[in-house]
C-alpha cells in the first residue's frame, strides 16, 4: 500500500492514459454525470487518491462526504474481507442476518431521540428518503409534504419531488413527480430571500412558513411531514442558524407534523458531532442516512419512531438492503468514528480550515462568503461583494486549477465550493490544501 504524504503531479492532468479512458467513458456511460474533475482514480488510501497516470491528489471532497474515515481504512477493508469469506448475500425480504441486527441495535442507540425506534435498510440516500416519505404518509394517513427551496434529497421520483436545488433535474418530469409537495424558504442568510441582515434577522423564513405556506398552500390537516437538510449540501453547504432548525421542530410539534431530517450528507461526525441533529439540538421523527454510513459501499438507512415502521406485511421491502458485506463495513465505520474520535477531529480540522479560509477571504475579493459546521465548509464566489452576483466561472476555474495542482474539491450551488475532507487529516495536510488554494487564487485569471 503506497504511503502518500503529499500531492504529486507527474504530468498535467488529465494525463494521456486518463484522456483515453475518459474518451471511452464518454462513448459508453450516461451523459448526465456531471464529473467535477477529469480524475480517473485507480487507488486511494488515507487522504490521497492516485490516478491512472500516477498523479496523486489530496482529497478535500471525500467522494461527496463519504470516505470521512479515509480511503481504504484498514478496519473497513478487514471487515469487508472477513464477511465476504462467510456470507455475501441473504435476501433481506425473506431471511434474517446477524450484521443487520447488530447494526440496528447500535445505530438506534446512537441516533438522536430518546424513544423506541425501528430501522429500514436500503442502498442509497434517495432510497432512505423514499422510505421516510412512505413511512410518514402511511403513519399519518396524510398526503402532503413540505420541503425547502435549494434542498436536495435524491433523484428518484419521490425524492426528486422534494428536491429544488436545480431545475435541470426536474425538467420533463414535473407532471410525473409525487404530488402534494409545497416548498418554503431555507435560512440562506448570505442570500436572504427577505433581504434581512443576519445580525438583525427576525427569522422571516419561519414566519412565512407558518403564515403563508401552512395557512394558504399546505394545510396542516394534509401535511404528513416536513423534510429538511440540517445543512444544505448540493445547495452550497449552507449552514442555517440553530434557531431556524429549532423553529422548524417547534412548528412540527405544535401542529402534529412529522419532522423528517435528511442527514445523508451531514451524518457521521462531519459537523463535529455524530449527527448534525446533535450539533443543532434537534430531534427528528424520521432520520435518513447514507453516504459515509458504510465507507463508500452502497447503503441507506431510515430510522424512525417505532410506530412509523410498524407497517402491514409487504408494504415496503428491499432485496439488497442490509447486505451482510455492506453492513459489516458500516459496523466498522461505527467502531472507527467512536474509537478514533472523528467528531473531535472534525471540529479541529474545520476550525483550522475555516481560519485559513478567512485569511484568504480577506485577501481575495472574489470570495464572498465562508461558512462551516465542523469540517463541512462552503466557499462562495461572487463577482462583487456588494451585489453578491454569483461568479460561476471563477468557481469553476478554482476547482479546475486546484485539481491541476493536486487538490480535489467539489462544486455546489450556483457558485460555491464545498469542502468535506477526510477526518484523518494532519495539520500539515490541512495547510497543504490551504497553500494550494492560495496559489490558485493568487494566479492571474
Amino acid at each position: 500500500m503506497p504511503d502518500y504524504d503529499h500531492p504529486i503531479i507527474h504530468t498535467k492532468p488529465p494525463g494521456p492514459k486518463a484522456r483515453a479512458m475518459i474518451a471511452e467513458d464518454n462513448s459508453l456511460l450516461s451523459k448526465s454525470l456531471s464529473r467535477t474533475s477529469e480524475l480517473v482514480g485507480v487507488q486511494a488510501h488515507g487522504a490521497f487518491v492516485e490516478d491512472i497516470d500516477g498523479n496523486v491528489y489530496l482529497d478535500f471532497g471525500s467522494g461527496i462526504a463519504v470516505t470521512v474515515m479515509g480511503h481504504t481504512h484498514p478496519r473497513v477493508v478487514q471487515a469487508i474481507q472477513k464477511q465476504a469469506e462467510t456470507l455475501i448475500h441473504v435476501n433481506s425480504c425473506d431471511y434474517y442476518s446477524l450484521p443487520q441486527i447488530e447494526y440496528a441495535r447500535r445505530i438506534t442507540r446512537l441516533s438522536p431521540g430518546d424513544y423506541s425506534k425501528r430501522i429500514f435498510f436500503s442502498n442509497s440516500g434517495a432510497e432512505s428518503v423514499e422510505c421516510g416519505i412512505k413511512a410518514a404518509k402511511y403513519g399519518t394517513e396524510k398526503p402532503g409534504m413540505i420541503a425547502f427551496v435549494g434542498g436536495f434529497h435524491g433523484r428518484t421520483m419521490g425524492a426528486l419531488a422534494l428536491t429544488s436545488n436545480s431545475a435541470v433535474a426536474r425538467r420533463r418530469y414535473t407532471s410525473s413527480l409525487m404530488p402534494d409537495v409545497a416548498f418554503a424558504p431555507y435560512a440562506y442568510c448570505y442570500r436572504c430571500p427577505f433581504n434581512q441582515r443576519e445580525d438583525a434577522c427576525g427569522l422571516e423564513c419561519l414566519r412565512y412558513l407558518e403564515e403563508w405556506v401552512l395557512q394558504k398552500v399546505m394545510p396542516v390537516e394534509d401535511c404528513a411531514a416536513m423534510i429538511v437538510e440540517p445543512i444544505q449540501g448540493a445547495g452550497g453547504y449552507i449552514v442555517p442558524p440553530q434557531a431556524f432548525l429549532k423553529g422548524l421542530e417547534r412548528i412540527c410539534r405544535e401542529r402534529d407534523i412529522l419532522f423528517m431530517v435528511d442527514e445523508v450528507q451531514t451524518g457521521f461526525c462531519k459537523t463535529g458531532h455524530l449527527f448534525a441533529c446533535d450539533h443543532f439540538g434537534i430531534t427528528p421523527d424520521i432520520l435518513c442516512l447514507s453516504k459515509a454510513i458504510a465507507a463508500g459501499l452502497p447503503m441507506g438507512a431510515t430510522i424512525t419512531r417505532s410506530g412509523l415502521l410498524e407497517w402491514e406485511l409487504n408494504t415496503h421491502e428491499n432485496t439488497l438492503g442490509g447486505n451482510p458485506v455492506v453492513v459489516a463495513a458500516a459496523l466498522a465505520v461505527l467502531d472507527i468514528v467512536q474509537e478514533e474520535h472523528l467528531a473531535a477531529a472534525a471540529a479541529h480540522i474545520g476550525s483550522r480550515l475555516y481560519q485559513g479560509l478567512k485569511v484568504l477571504q480577506d485577501r481575495f475579493e472574489g470570495i464572498g462568503d465562508i461558512r462551516h459546521a465542523g469540517a463541512m465548509l462552503g466557499i462562495e464566489f461572487v463577482q462583487d461583494r456588494q451585489t453578491k452576483e454569483p461568479a460561476r466561472e471563477a468557481r469553476d476555474r478554482f476547482i479546475r486549477e486546484c485539481f491541476e495542482h493536486g487538490l480535489l474539491t467539489l462544486g455546489a450551488g450556483p457558485s460555491s465550493v464545498r469542502l468535506a475532507p477526510p477526518l484523518i487529516l494532519a495539520d500539515e495536510q490541512i495547510d497543504m490544501g490551504l497553500s494550494i488554494m492560495e496559489e490558485v487564487l493568487s494566479a492571474p485569471s
